[in-house]
């Protein structure tokens, strides 16, 4: 079985070889935790980038002279190769080493970031978010995984639910702190302030992150599965996109669809016929993976739906602008609250399916108060803080859930796809929300949006609790 090295190298195996930790840190009892502080740089820097870029929308239009349709593939295209890239990376990181995978993307994310605080036009800003998104694929694809070969036995969990409440913190700090960036120093600094971050991380990271033991050779690279889901995913999201009133041709829409539609059913025989499958349908068929791959897409959708609903409802209520972000805080700080102190929210003998279902049930009552009540300002502030609280309290459990019931050589392509069906689920929590408000409008809308959410949380909650991820799947990897 091939091991790490520390021989040097050159060129690109030099940029792929895993150094060694300093001894006074891989014997000291606190390791575990410094590789879980180091992973939650790039779990921050990646979910305020998400929530933050959506302010600079508005400004970019403004200073390229063009519409939101166009200003819009700042987003989507970075989705595109985010949902991509972070199987197949997962793969190749378990081939060449999570932790060097990880810190050339921490660098790819951080040189792009200047790249998009430079651009000149909005063509340049795009390819540069597509390399950010390359950058962001190589990060988010192994952090899992490095948190579940870091962790003792019994902390895996813990360890998962403190990066979670990382990416909520960054989640929560985006509104805001984008609002400051671009109101007071111009857009181009909402890429620049990635620049800091990424340089620490990478400091950190090669002095406190683990070297990979165990490795899975790559195999032959699955070029047309690859290409299959990203088409697909592309076709979708355009086609939800129009239906929600971006200006596309009716029949240019019907053949989204269509595409999206054949292109799926495409892929999914193309992995069960493929020697080195992109996504191994094998993996699928434990009944605990597939349904916390399920699960935390629709997590995901339920996540960041409300950030699109809230700024509209906000808004109708007379909420002033420069609020609107606080208000919006209270979904990601009850998700970070939870996601760090769930275990002494409920019985500490709860498995991960009894902590996932619950959770789930909570955030699915959260939506349900803005579906059936009259909205307010602060019904609103505690809804959202209700449902981050359940979906804090879920995904710590299901992501564990995952990854203990996968193999050790296969933790890289598992934490991958635990990413991606999140990124999915980013999609169309946006996506979907978007699209009921533009058909129900924005009085409707707001409270259809929030019975949706809440059906999808109550939908994910049965699939929980169907699928298992109880306890028993609790077991810590670590070498």
């Amino acid at each position: 079985m091939p091991t790490a090295t520390d021989a040097p190298a050159g060129g690109l195996a030099g940029l792929l070889t895993e150094r060694a930790r300093p001894d006074v840190v891989r014997r000291s009892p606190r390791a575990p935790w410094l590789a879980v502080a180091t992973v939650c740089l790039g779990a921050f820097m990646g979910q305020l980038d998400a929530s933050i870029v959506t302010l600079t929308f508005p400004a970019l239009g403004h200073t390229f002279r063009t519409s939101l349709a166009a200003v819009e593939w700042v987003s989507l295209a970075y989705l595109v190769v985010l949902v991509a890239l972070l199987v197949p990376i997962g793969r190749l990181s378990d081939a060449v080493g999570r932790k060097a995978v990880y810190l050339l993307g921490f660098l790819l994310f951080t040189v792009a970031s200047v790249g998009c605080g430079l651009a000149p036009s909005l063509p340049v800003l795009v390819l540069a978010r597509v390399a950010q998104a390359a950058g962001a694929a190589m990060m988010q694809a192994n952090s899992v995984a490095l948190i579940t070969t870091s962790m003792p036995a019994g902390r895996l969990r813990a360890g998962l639910g403190v990066q979670a409440a990382a990416q909520a913190i960054g989640l929560a700090l985006g509104p805001t702190a984008g609002g400051l960036l671009v109101h007071g120093l111009g857009w181009r600094w909402v890429f620049m302030i990635n620049v800091p971050v990424g340089i620490l991380g990478l400091v950190a990271g090669r002095y406190l992150l683990p070297r990979t033991r165990q490795r899975t050779p790559v195999g032959r690279f699955d070029t047309g599965g690859l290409l299959l889901l990203a088409g697909t995913t592309t076709a979708g999201l355009l086609a939800i996109s129009a239906g929600s009133g971006l200006s596309v041709p009716a029949p240019l829409m019907l053949g989204l669809v269509a595409l999206a539609v054949l292109g799926a059913v495409g892929f999914v025989r193309r992995e069960g016929r493929a020697a080195e499958p992109l996504v191994s349908l094998a993996v699928l068929r434990d009944r605990v993976i597939a349904g916390g791959l399920a699960t935390a897409c629709l997590g995901y959708l339920v996540l960041f739906g409300p950030l699109v609903l809230g700024p509209i409802a906000l808004d109708r209520l007379g909420v002033p602008g420069g609020l609107t972000g606080l208000y919006l805080t209270a979904l990601p700080a009850g998700f970070a609250v939870a996601a760090v102190a769930g275990g002494r929210l409920v019985p500490r003998t709860w498995g991960n399916r009894a902590r996932g279902t619950a959770g789930l049930l909570v955030a699915a009552a959260g939506m349900a108060v803005l579906a059936v009540l009259p909205a307010t300002p602060a019904l609103l502030c505690a809804a959202f803080a209700v449902t981050g609280l359940g979906l804090g309290l879920f995904t710590p459990a299901n992501n564990a859930a995952v990854m203990a019931a996968a193999p050790a050589r296969a933790a890289g392509t598992a934490g991958g796809m635990v990413n991606m069906t999140r990124a999915l689920g980013t999609a169309l929590g946006v996506a979907l929300v978007t699209l009921v408000l533009h058909l129900a409008g924005p009085a409707d809308g707001v409270r259809f949006s929030s019975g949706l959410l809440g059906i999808v949380a109550v939908a994910a909650g049965i699939v929980t609790r169907i699928s298992g991820g109880s306890g028993a799947h609790d077991r810590g990897r670590h070498g």
